[in-house]
């Protein structure tokens, strides 16, 4: 593609460039300009030259953005909002649609050593700062307006980055923090960064009971864990409208093997206290129920319980696989 430079355009300032380039960190990010469909990665040097750039690299989050579908956008990005201005805007100055970025001082990994903590409350801030500009709800914030393109006009706004307790703390104090029950909604499980959390909390779950079923804690059933791991993140990475990388679901995948063969006690007090804790946890559940606990027919009877389960939950993985 040629990028045609047309002098309609107002060239940004050096000021905006340097300052913009010294929060922005991917090398190599996806651009284009009009035409989506010829979307491509370049370095970093040519991708500031087209209209749409990476918002992020592949293994780090620092920056947030906003699409905001309004012909006010720059004033809606700015009202209301003491505490948590945006570092940067980039607006349409045809129909007044803008972009809005706030910048992380210490950006959120999501790569296999990622923690899901922080992930799962950079997506509740990301939303939080969705709503307080009334933005996008579809936008997945995988391009943004780039602000070195003269095609737009763009402003730094705020030169200090933003912790990112700061941003929910500011958010809070505005009252746009989403509830807890939001993050079970359908939209809050399938976009953006909802995905991860959604991929690594429900292949962790399914991680820990197939772990039930392993005979031992050899490294041939390590490595069986590894790939049902790994097939599970991308099935159910599979179901999204818009899905991960391959390589982002790889680096989820591995992160939950990791956990589970270092720090999770179904794995590291092995298989036959794996069963004793089963059989606890059912004469439990079964006292709690009305049911008489203590006698040695009902104990056997738990066990067997757990024989079934090994034996049906092994033959569904066979038929799976």
């Amino acid at each position: 593609m040629v990028f045609d430079m047309s002098d309609d355009y107002s060239q940004p300032t050096l000021e905006l460039a340097r300052t913009f380039e010294g929060w922005y960190l991917p090398q190599r990010p996806m651009c284009c300009d009009d035409d989506y469909s010829a979307l491509t990665r370049r370095s970093r040097a040519d991708a500031l030259r087209y209209k749409h750039i990476e918002t992020n690299p592949s293994a780090l989050v620092n920056t947030i953005v906003v699409d905001i579908d309004d012909d006010q956008g720059r004033a809606v990005a700015l009202w209301e909002h003491e505490g948590m201005r945006p570092n940067f805007i980039a607006e349409n100055p045809v129909n007044g649609h803008a972009h809005a970025g706030w910048v992380l001082t210490y950006p959120v990994a999501r790569t296999e050593m990622a923690r899901i903590k922080p992930l799962k409350l950079l997506h509740a801030a990301t939303e939080g700062l969705r709503r307080s500009c009334n933005g996008d709800e579809g936008y997945s914030g995988l391009l943004m307006k780039n602000p070195e393109h003269p095609a737009w006009e763009s402003d730094i706004i705020e030169h200090d980055t933003y912790d990112l307790d700061q941003l929910v703390a500011a958010l809070d104090q505005h009252g746009d923090m989403p509830p807890k029950s939001w993050r079970r909604t359908k939209r809050a499980r399938t976009i953006g960064l909802g995905r991860n959390c959604t991929v690594f909390d429900t292949a962790r779950t399914d991680a820990y009971r197939f772990v039930r079923r392993l005979p031992d804690r050899t490294p041939e059933s390590s490595e069986r864990l590894r790939e049902f791991t790994r097939r599970t993140c991308h099935e159910i990475n599979a179901t999204f409208a818009d899905p991960l990388p391959t390589r982002e679901v790889n680096d989820i995948a591995k992160s939950i093997h990791k956990w589970t063969v270092t720090r999770f006690d179904g794995w590291l007090d092995g298989a036959a206290v794996c069963a004793a804790t089963f059989t606890a946890i059912q004469a439990a559940r079964g006292h709690k129920g009305g049911i008489q606990s203590g006698s040695s027919r009902r104990t056997s009877s738990i066990r067997s319980q757990y024989e079934r389960y090994l034996e049906e939950e092994s033959n569904a993985d066979e038929a799976g696989d």
